[in-house]
C-alpha cells in the first residue's frame, strides 16, 4: 500500500514573520537566516545548520519551537548512538517478566503480548513522528554520530515514516519541522545534504552582536556593550583553542553589570576572562596580546 506523505500547516506567513517572531524570543534573525527557515517551512524540507560551535545553531530550533508553540523533540547525536537511542528499543526487562508470568498462555499469543505499545521504548525519532501536536525535530550535532546513522536518518527523513517489524510502518500524520546542526567536524553524506536546505551560521557581524546582547541583558549600558563587543571580536581573532561563542558574550555583559562596572579596563578583563575563555593557555595567550597589566 503506498504511504500517504505527512503534512503540515505553515508555520510562518513571511521572511518578515519569521524576523519577527523569532526577535519575540530574543533570536535575532538576519535576512539569510529568516529566508531558509520560511523556505524549510513552506516546503517541508529538513534544515541542516552548519557552523562552529556558538552561533546559535541550536537555538535557532528552539526559538522556532518556542515562537510556533511547538513541541522541541531533540536527538543529541554522539559517537555511538545507535538505532536503539535514536529510535527505538523493546523493554526487555518488563517483557521477561511477563513471558515469565504467562504460564498459562500459548507462545503465540505471549509473543504478540509482549511485542505491543505497553512494551515500546519510544526515542527521539520515533516521538517525533508520533507526536499528535505540531513538532521541531533537531538532531544535534550530526556530525559527532557514526556514518551508519546518516543512512537511518536518510530513511527517516525521505519518508517520516519508521517500520517497526512486530507492529508495522508508523507514518507521520504531521510532518515535524526538522532541524540538523552540525560543527563540521567530518563531511556529511551528499545523499544527506541533498534531501536539506543549507544554512551556514557564523558569528554575527559587530552590529547584529551588539544588538543580540542588549536585547538579552537591556539594562548594560550600550557603551559597555560596544566595548564588550569589540574586545570580543579581537579575541576571536586570535589563535585560540575554542573562541568566545555569542552565549559567553552575553554572559559576560551579565558578569560586567553585576560587578557594576561602565566600563572594561585591563583589570577587568583580566578578573573575569575565566566567563569567555574556559582554557588555562587561551586565558595566557589573551593576556598577552592584549598586554594587560
Amino acid at each position: 500500500m503506498d504511504r500517504v506523505a505527512p503534512t503540515r500547516e505553515p508555520l510562518f506567513a513571511s521572511v518578515e514573520d519569521v524576523s519577527a517572531r523569532l526577535a519575540e524570543t530574543g533570536y535575532l534573525a538576519d535576512i539569510a537566516t529568516a529566508t531558509t527557515v520560511f523556505l524549510a517551512d513552506r516546503l517541508g524540507k529538513p534544515l541542516l545548520i552548519e557552523g562552529p560551535a556558538g552561533v546559535g545553531k541550536t537555538e535557532l530550533a528552539r526559538a522556532v519551537a518556542q515562537c510556533t508553540g511547538s513541541e522541541l523533540v531533540r536527538l543529541q547525536c554522539y559517537e555511538g548512538v545507535d538505532e536503539a537511542r535514536a529510535l527505538y528499543e523493546w523493554n526487555h526487562a518488563k517483557q521477561i517478566l511477563r513471558i515469565q508470568s504467562a504460564t498459562d498462555h500459548s507462545w503465540d499469543a505471549t509473543r504478540d503480548d509482549v511485542f505491543s505499545e505497553e512494551f515500546l521504548l519510544s526515542r527521539p525519532l520515533l516521538t517525533a513522528i508520533r507526536s499528535e501536536v505540531p513538532a521541531v525535530l533537531l538532531i544535534d550535532e550530526t556530525d559527532k554520530a557514526d556514518v551508519e546513522i546518516e543512512g537511518l536518518l536518510l530513511e527517516v527523513l525521505s519518508d517520516f515514516a519508521i517500520t517497526i517489524p512486530e507492529l508495522g510502518t508508523i507514518q507521520a500524520k504531521t510532518q515535524p519541522f526538522t532541524v540538523l546542526t552540525s560543527n563540521a567536524t567530518r563531511e556529511l553524506s551528499e545523499a544527506l545534504k541533498r534531501r536539506c536546505l543549507f544554512l551556514h551560521l557564523d558569528f554575527p557581524d559587530e552590529d547584529l552582536e551588539r544588538r543580540i546582547l542588549l536585547s538579552r541583558v537591556p539594562d548594560l549600558p550600550s557603551v559597555l556593550a560596544e566595548q564588550l563587543v569589540r574586545t570580543i571580536r579581537v579575541l576571536r581573532g586570535m589563535q585560540l583553542k575554542k573562541v568566545p561563542s555569542v552565549s559567553e558574550t552575553i554572559d559576560w555583559g551579565r558578569t560586567l553589570l553585576a560587578l557594576g562596572l561602565d566600563t572594561i579596563d585591563d583589570a577587568a578583563v583580566r578578573a573575569t576572562l575565566g566567563v569567555i575563555l574556559k582554557h588555562q593557555s587561551d586565558q595566557v595567550r589573551a593576556a598577552a596580546e592584549l598586554r594587560l597589566n
